[in-house]
């Protein structure tokens, strides 16, 4: 350094040694003197198009990204062909959230130049905050071509993969990152992501843990070990690592969400239902926070001759599991309207203390409080011995029974619903849906069987167009007044955690419900029984993914049933 000070002292004019003393300065993290050095040679020579691109990259490791823009345009005036520069640009648009233009500036940095493989890999990164992760993966293969010891090419190509459910190319990419770069904790930590996705629990766990002894302050991570330790059954150590994650960062709706959950499953209700409230906060679009001009209510108005709205959120089985507090809420006084996804809209007209079941979107009628159907336990403190299990309180309706009962015509075996999978988008439905196929050890009994499904996947459709002994009435199942008709008809459901199980349940009809070893929340843990619905019997696996067992399991209790009369007469 001193001697470029010393030249600089006998050529005090030349920008070049401006420019060369500024490119010290950053290499010494002087980014202050290195500005100033950069200010100096443009002010000797306001067209010197190097030293506009560093100045930009000197405001940049500063944080001033609109300010180097600024400076990156300049150089891009003198020099429209400058590929560094419109790379640079890109770097800062994407800092600055501004990723559609970010991409345009790394196609001309490419089209000059293309052998760049930051330009390559920070396209991909762009592309996919821009929601193109095949775009993105193919940026992320064109840069590691070129150099392949990117660490971070690796790693975000790891990330793109994941998002187009390639979890395996994703380990593998994480895994070639971390070879390279040992301790990248992000990295670590979606390895831990990807793990989980394939039941891969374990491993999962020590990537966390990697994770966070890279990076103590690791929220994301503490909160996603939680998760984990949940899903191995060490609801202990879980409950301390989601206070972690809580501590480092207490107002994060998603953490307090995850802790109720965990709270919920070991029957801490009065602790968990206060938690449960933080979903309210979530964002996400297919979160229900819901925003009224009149106050919610949580039990402590009175309601007496007052009008109050309850609006269902989430998924159908929610709606239809907390539907019975409607008629608690109509013994406080109040007059109440529901509010409920259309496919609902006639079964819910008969829950005793409602006055107007409402269409979801369409126009509310006036009211004077609101509540979510998901707060009302927390509205009447309801805990494990206390919850209102009195059933049926959803009904079939006569007519529609008399139609399916055409369709199926005269009963002469033992009748059982059947579901086998969930919706494909619900974020647990990997765990808790089966493939159809698996069922075949219950099919083997003399039963006839009726699916309840309205829909099925691709992969189950060929197997059950091969199957004689399953009626499968598909879109004849016009709404969930429909499959309640049909299940009336039935002398047991079989399902899977659907909304069917909480429908069935709800009817005061005999329903097994198969569960994965971490269930959801609301099935608590080791029993057999539910609070929530007296005619449920749970079959739990013993391992993580072990069908096989609950599937022998359902079988010999249903010859029990079966041989025992409990279906009655036919």
């Amino acid at each position: 350094m001193s001697a470029v000070q010393g030249l600089i002292s006998k050529n005090s004019n030349a920008p070049v040694l401006h420019n060369l003393t500024g490119a010290i300065h950053v290499g010494l993290g002087q980014l202050d003197h290195a500005v100033e050095s950069f200010l100096r040679a443009l002010e000797i020579k306001p067209d010197y198009a190097e030293a506009h691109n560093n100045l930009g990259n000197a405001l940049k490791d500063r944080g001033k990204h609109a300010e180097a823009l600024a400076s990156y345009h300049r150089a891009l005036e003198i020099k429209p062909d400058y590929a560094e520069a419109h790379y640079n640009l890109g770097v800062a648009l994407s800092a600055l959230g501004k990723h559609k233009e970010a991409v345009a500036a790394y196609h001309e940095a490419l089209e000059i130049k293309p052998d760049i493989a930051e330009a390559h890999s920070n396209l991909g990164v762009a592309l996919s905050e821009l929601g193109q992760p095949e775009e993105a993966v193919a940026s992320y293969y064109r840069a590691l071509e070129m150099k392949p010891d990117i660490a971070d090419a690796h790693y975000n190509l790891g990330i793109a993969l994941k998002v187009l459910g390639k979890h395996e190319e994703a380990i593998a990419s994480y895994h070639r990152a971390l070879e390279i770069k040992p301790n990248i904790a992000e990295a670590h930590y979606n390895l831990g992501i990807a793990l989980k996705e394939l039941g891969k629990h374990e491993e999962a766990l020590a990537s966390y843990y990697r994770a966070l002894e890279i990076k103590p302050d690791y929220a994301e991570a503490h909160n996603n070990l939680a998760n984990a330790l949940k899903n191995l059954g060490k609801y202990e150590e879980a409950l301390a690592s989601h206070h972690r994650a809580l501590k480092i960062n207490p107002d994060y709706p998603n953490y307090h969400c995850n802790l109720a959950y965990t709270l919920l499953v070991n029957g801490d209700f009065e602790a968990g239902w206060k938690e449960h409230e933080w979903r309210l906060q979530i964002e996400e679009p297919e979160n229900s926070r819901r925003s009224f001009a009149q106050p919610l209510w949580l039990g402590k108005e009175t309601l007496k001759g007052r009008t109050i709205l309850l609006h269902g959120e989430q998924g159908f089985g929610d709606t239809i599991q907390f539907s019975r507090f409607a008629k608690m809420v109509a013994g406080r006084g109040a007059r109440v309207i529901l509010e409920v996804p259309r496919p609902l809209l006639e079964l819910m007209g008969t829950l005793d203390g409602v006055a107007r079941v409402v269409d979801k979107g369409a126009v509310l009628p006036n009211f004077d409080y609101y509540c979510p159907l998901m707060s009302l336990p927390l509205a009447f403190n309801i805990d494990s011995e206390s919850v209102p299990a009195s059933t049926p309180y959803i009904f079939s309706d006569s007519a529609r029974v008399a139609t399916w009962q055409k369709k199926l015509g005269a009963r002469t075996k033992p009748r059982v619903g059947l579901v086998w999978s969930g919706q494909l988008a619900h974020q647990n439905d990997r765990n808790r849906s089966i493939a159809l196929a698996r069922m075949l050890p219950l099919l083997a009994r003399d039963v006839e069987w009726i699916s309840l499904h309205k829909e099925i996947r691709k992969s189950d459709a060929d197997f059950l167009s091969s199957r004689k002994d399953i009626l499968h009435f598909g879109d004849e199942l016009k709404d969930f007044a429909d499959t309640a008709a049909l299940i009336e008809l039935m002398d047991l459901v079989i399902s899977v955690d659907t909304s069917v199980a909480h429908l069935a349940g709800a009817m005061a009809k005999p329903v097994w419900i198969l569960l994965p070893i971490d269930p959801d929340w609301r099935w608590l843990l080791n029993r057999e029984d539910s609070p929530w619905y007296p005619t449920a019997t749970l079959f739990r696996q013993p391992r993580i993914g072990d069908w096989t067992s609950v599937i022998a399991r359902v079988h010999n209790e249903l010859s029990t049933f079966i041989e025992g009369g409990e279906m009655g007469p036919y």
